[in-house]
């Protein structure tokens, strides 16, 4: 082959090349989920008063279940009452066992302990992570009259990585509720 057509080539072989986009590996992106600020107002039954999230659809079950339904996330907090009656050992343990049921599925708990002793409010709240059934549980007592529980679902498979955003938002609202709770005499 003469020169000339092997120029040639060669230029022909660069413009070719030269005209493709160059290729860039790309991160792998991450689903950025914002939810509004809570917006809060007043709950009170004849046991107890707080404030929620207004977002929640309350719906009441009987005088001592009610619970917070959040459609667009899928989720549902459920609150219960009982009145303490020689019985806050039991209701403690109950409490306490029922939130290490999750154990199993979870990839761990973190216990947050609560005192309000201006409210008389003295409970735990406990953040589940993992693809567990329930993200968080709480209990709060006055020790000697009132006690209530509380658990947080998901009306989804349990998929953590997938529910995260949510699970913090509504453990955020529990949280407003045990701050915001205080007891009818």
């Amino acid at each position: 082959m003469n020169n000339r057509y092997m120029v040639g080539l060669v230029f022909l072989f660069a413009c070719a090349m030269g005209c493709k986009e160059q290729l860039i590996p790309k991160p792998g992106a991450q689903l950025r989920l914002e939810y509004p600020q809570a917006q809060l107002g007043p709950l009170e039954t004849d046991h107890f008063k707080f404030q929620f999230n207004q977002m929640a659809k309350l719906k009441y079950k009987n005088a001592q279940s009610l619970t917070l339904d959040y459609p667009g996330m899928k989720g549902t907090i459920f609150i219960n009452y009982k009145k303490v009656e020689d019985n806050l050992e039991k209701l403690l343990s109950d409490a306490q066992k029922f939130s290490y049921e999750h154990v199993v599925k979870a990839d761990g708990i973190q216990e947050k302990l609560f005192v309000n002793d201006a409210n008389r409010v003295y409970g735990t709240f406990y953040s589940v992570s993992g693809d567990a059934a329930s993200q968080a549980q709480f209990y709060a007592t006055d020790s000697t009259d009132h006690f209530m529980t509380g658990s947080l679902y998901f009306y989804a498979k349990p998929n953590y990585d997938s529910i995260y955003p949510a699970a913090v938002y509504l453990q955020n609202d529990i949280l407003t509720i045990m701050e915001t709770l205080s007891w009818k005499q």
